[in-house]
């Protein structure tokens, strides 16, 4: 029998060490990089957001919200997933408040997945998705997109749905869908949600989608999986206030559902942290209230940094796909001498001063993706500027001038 004391992390959590983004924001601080790595902003929530979060703590609201969230923000979300989406979430029974995103995820994973049971993931894929699939003892099935073709880099990242069909099987339990998709920053067409609704239907699938980039969309739109035909009584629709309204360490999201998937949900979410940050969750109430100016003024800034961002990676002579939402836009560095994305990421912050995540870090097989490396544009302005000044001294010289 093994030695226990070695390694006492169960075998299904073997190999889930530090996070590429932790590891990447720990070399920005070593070497005071640049920080395009880590999709966190550098700027503080609208002032109103921020007013409102000092308004809850004054009043009080010290103590353990109720498990499935304050009233007043389950009230919020329900209004804003009708006002932007046309769905209705009844408060009460339909909607529970997470510590983030992420444990919305984990929560819905836990609650609705048999050991051996698989869940289909798009690739690249979110770390958290793996890690969570893996604690459950289900099965991780990979779908990967397939990124533009050079002469298109502005087309996006597909969905192939032979393989989709391909990755359904007999102990497929549920699809478990991010668009906007991070890293690449796609946004799935209507025509792709559709074709997966279909097959939901077609194979008595459930789903669970991850929209926290749902207002950064800056190229087409997005639609909720969920309001296509037969997907509002078998989908579970994850979002949350941190990338909106830019304060993803308050980790205020939300999981809506029917009825009994949200009895399943939040059976498992009061087992991991019960309830938390009560007075921001008042504040969120407030803030997803505000005028659609402040969400669209929200999505502005970040078009317009990714625009800034993208015209200085092509100045400095690399390609870069296009990014229709998100935080972050994928480059290409091979022109820059590196044809390996990871290798590259973790020699850039000591040697040019810069940190980025390798999108290696998100598939199985490198191989397709090796030199692509992704960076985060939800930065000051200066900030921007200072990052694609330091890449630029990778560029061949005629570039530079």
């Amino acid at each position: 029998m093994p030695d226990t004391r070695d390694d006492p992390l169960v075998t299904r959590l073997r190999g889930f060490g530090t996070t590429i983004f932790s590891e990447m924001t720990a070399l920005a601080m070593e070497h005071d990089a640049v920080n395009l790595g880590q999709g966190f902003p550098d700027e503080d929530p609208p002032a109103p957001v921020v007013a409102a979060a000092h308004e809850a703590i004054d009043a009080g609201h010290h103590q353990y919200a109720p498990g499935p969230g304050v009233p007043a923000l389950r009230a919020a979300i329900s209004a804003h997933q009708r006002r932007f989406h046309g769905l209705g979430f009844d408060p009460d029974t339909e909607v529970t408040v997470t510590f983030g995103a992420t444990e919305a995820v984990a929560a819905t994973i836990l609650a609705l997945c048999e050991r051996d049971d698989e869940v289909v993931v798009l690739e690249p894929t979110y770390d958290a998705y793996t890690a969570v699939i893996a604690m459950a003892g289900a099965v991780e099935r990979r779908v990967p997109l397939t990124p533009p073709p050079p002469g298109d880099l502005d087309a996006g990242w597909r969905l192939d749905l032979d393989r989709f069909d391909a990755a359904i099987g007999p102990r497929t339990r549920l699809v478990l869908l991010n668009s906007p998709h991070n890293p690449t920053g796609t946004v799935l067409t209507a025509e792709e949600l559709a074709a997966i609704a279909e097959r939901c239907v077609a194979h008595d699938l459930l789903a669970v989608t991850d929209e926290v980039y749902e207002h950064l969309v800056f190229d087409g739109s997005h639609r909720p999986l969920a309001s296509f035909p037969g997907m509002a009584e078998r989908t579970v629709t994850i979002s949350s206030a941190g990338k909106t309204f830019s304060a993803t360490g308050w980790k205020i999201g939300w999981a809506c559902a029917a009825p009994a998937l949200t009895t399943a949900v939040r059976t498992t979410k009061q087992f991991l942290s019960f309830a938390g940050g009560t007075p921001l969750q008042h504040a969120v109430a407030r803030a997803l209230a505000l005028p659609d100016e402040v969400y669209d003024d929200l999505a502005n800034v970040h078009r317009r940094r990714r625009d800034l961002l993208a015209a200085g990676l092509r100045a400095a002579g690399v390609p870069v796909m296009g990014s229709a939402a998100t935080y972050f836009l994928v480059a290409d560095v091979a022109p820059w001498g590196h044809d390996d994305g990871e290798a590259f990421c973790r020699w850039a912050p000591g040697a040019i001063g810069v940190a980025a995540v390798p999108v290696s870090a998100f598939v199985g097989d490198a191989g397709p993706v090796r030199s692509l490396v992704r960076f985060a544009f939800c930065k000051r302005d200066e900030v921007l500027e200072e990052g694609v000044a330091r890449l630029r001294m990778l560029a061949p010289e005629d570039a530079r001038r």
